[in-house]
C-alpha cells in the first residue's frame, strides 16, 4: 500500500480559524497532514521570529482532529514543527488566510506567505492560499466564525496541493502564494506581484486626554497592471504567483559596482 505525502499545515489566523481547518478538509484526503499553528490571530507579523521569549506548545483537539497550539508567529509555528515536533514533511501550506495576500507590498508583512517562506528557507518547499474578502473588515473579526464561505476554495486547494505534490515546485522558486477571488470567474493566471494593494495612510484622533494617537489604514486600489496579481484577482481569475527567497537585485549589479567598486 502506497503511503500518502506529508503535508505540514499552519496559517496566520491561529489554529481555530475556519480558514485553517477548511484546507484541512481539502488536504486530508489526499495527504497525512499534520497541524501546527499560532495559537492566537497573528497577521501582518510577516517573517519576524520570537528569540526573545520562550515558546509553549500545546496538542489541542479542533474540530475532531488532533493539532499544535504553538503560543508565537507563523514563523515560530514551522521552526517547531520541523525541529522540535520532529514533522517531516513533504511539502508545507500555509492558510487558507481570510483576506487576500497580494502585491510587494502585502507578501513582505503577511504572516501566511511569511510561514511558507521560512518552510522554504529550512528546506521544505510552502505553498500559501489566501481568499479574498468582499468586506474588508472581515480580515479584523474572529477568525474561528468567520462567515466566508471556503466551499470553493477548497476545491481549489485540493487541485493546486494535490499538481504539486505530483510535480513539485519550480526549482527556480521557493514558494508558490496562490490568491483565490471571493467569486471565481476564470481559471488559474501565473502572475507577478503588483507593487501595491493598499493607498497607505494614517488617520490621527484624539484620545479623552487630548492626546493624539494613530492609525495606519488605506483603501484598497483599484487595479494594476495586466499580468499581475492584483489584476488578476479584480478579473476573478485565480492568481498563482511563484515567489523567490532571493532578494537580491541582480539587474543593479552592475550599476552599483560602478557606483562602489571603481
Amino acid at each position: 500500500m502506497d503511503m500518502k505525502p506529508s503535508v505540514l499545515l499552519t496559517n496566520d489566523d491561529g489554529v481555530s480559524s475556519i480558514g485553517l481547518w477548511a484546507a484541512y478538509e481539502a488536504i486530508a484526503p489526499i495527504a497525512d497532514v499534520t497541524v501546527v499553528a499560532p495559537a492566537t490571530q497573528q497577521s501582518a507579523v510577516g517573517r519576524s521570529i520570537s528569540i526573545f521569549e520562550p515558546l509553549r506548545v500545546n496538542k489541542v483537539k479542533l474540530n475532531g482532529h488532533s493539532a499544535w497550539s504553538v503560543a508565537g508567529k507563523p514563523t515560530d509555528a514551522v521552526i517547531i514543527a520541523l525541529y522540535a515536533l520532529n514533522v517531516k514533511p513533504d511539502l508545507v501550506v500555509s492558510g487558507i488566510n481570510i483576506g487576500e495576500n497580494l502585491s510587494y507590498e502585502s507578501i513582505m508583512t503577511s504572516g501566511t506567505v511569511g510561514a511558507a517562506l521560512e518552510a522554504s528557507n529550512q528546506a521544505a518547499k510552502g505553498i500559501a492560499f489566501s481568499l479574498q474578502v468582499e468586506d474588508q473588515g472581515d480580515k479584523f473579526d474572529d477568525p474561528s466564525t468567520n462567515l466566508q464561505s471556503f466551499d470553493e476554495a477548497k476545491g481549489i486547494v485540493r487541485d493546486i496541493v494535490s499538481r504539486v505534490l505530483d510535480h513539485g515546485i519550480c526549482p527556480h522558486a521557493d514558494v508558490i502564494n496562490v490568491n483565490i477571488p471571493s467569486v471565481v470567474k476564470g481559471g488559474y493566471e501565473v502572475t507577478r506581484l503588483a507593487r501595491k494593494l493598499f493607498h497607505t495612510g494614517v488617520e490621527k484622533r484624539v484620545d479623552p486626554r487630548g492626546r493624539p494617537y494613530f492609525w495606519i489604514n488605506g483603501p484598497l486600489i483599484d487595479d494594476a497592471e495586466e499580468g499581475t496579481d492584483v489584476h488578476s484577482i479584480r478579473k476573478g481569475n485565480i492568481s498563482i504567483t511563484p515567489i523567490t527567497l532571493d532578494c537580491t537585485a541582480h539587474e543593479a549589479d552592475g550599476e552599483t559596482r560602478a557606483i562602489f567598486c571603481r
